[in-house]
C-alpha cells in the first residue's frame, strides 16, 4: 500500500506546486513522472533494506538465485526512477519499468496463492489492482512522451 500512497501523494504535490505557479511542474506528465519515480525509489530501496528477505521469498522457486534476482530488480527500479526524471530517457525508462512490472507480476501471484502474503493488500485482487494502477501510470508516461518526442532536424 505504501507504494500507492507515495505515487498519489507525490503526484498530487507536484500538481499543486505547478498550479501554484512553478511552471516547470505544471504539465501533468511531469507530476506523474515524479510520483512514479518516487514510488520506484521506495520499492527499489526495499529490495536492499527493510523487506529484502520477504521479497526474496516472493521469487517463485522455479527461478534460480532469488537473491540475485531481487538485487537486479531493485537496481532496475532505481535506474528506471532516475530515467524518468531525465527528459531524454523518459520514454525508455517508462517502457522499461512497464516491462519490469509485467515480468514481476508472477511473483505477486505466487505470494498470494502460496499464502505468503503478510498484509491484506498482498492478497491477489488488491495486489493486482495496484499493479494495474502502476502499469497504467508507466504506460501513460510512455505514450505521452512517444507522442511528444522532439522531431529531429530534417535534411533538405
Amino acid at each position: 500500500m505504501e507504494p500507492l500512497i507515495v505515487l498519489v501523494v507525490v503526484t498530487l504535490a507536484i500538481l499543486v506546486a505547478g498550479a501554484a505557479g512553478i511552471n516547470r511542474l505544471r504539465p501533468w506528465p511531469v507530476a506523474l513522472r515524479s510520483g512514479v519515480a518516487a514510488m520506484f525509489i521506495l520499492t527499489g530501496s526495499v529490495h536492499f533494506v527493510f523487506m529484502r528477505d520477504e521479497i526474496i521469498r516472493m521469487v517463485p522457486p522455479a527461478l534460480p538465485y532469488p537473491d540475485l534476482i531481487v538485487t537486479i530488480t531493485g537496481v532496475l527500479e532505481w535506474a528506471g526512477a532516475i530515467g524518468l526524471l531525465c527528459r531524454p530517457t523518459v520514454a525508455w525508462a517508462a517502457g522499461g519499468l512497464s516491462l519490469l512490472l509485467i515480468a514481476m507480476f508472477p511473483a505477486n501471484v505466487f505470494i498470494a496463492l502460496e499464502g505468503l502474503a503478510t498484509s491484506p493488500e498482498d492478497a491477489l485482487i488488491p495486489r493486482t489492482l495496484m499493479q494495474i494502477v502502476f502499469l497504467s501510470a508507466t504506460l501513460a508516461i510512455l505514450i505521452f512522451y512517444l507522442r511528444h518526442r522532439p522531431v529531429g532536424k530534417q535534411k533538405h
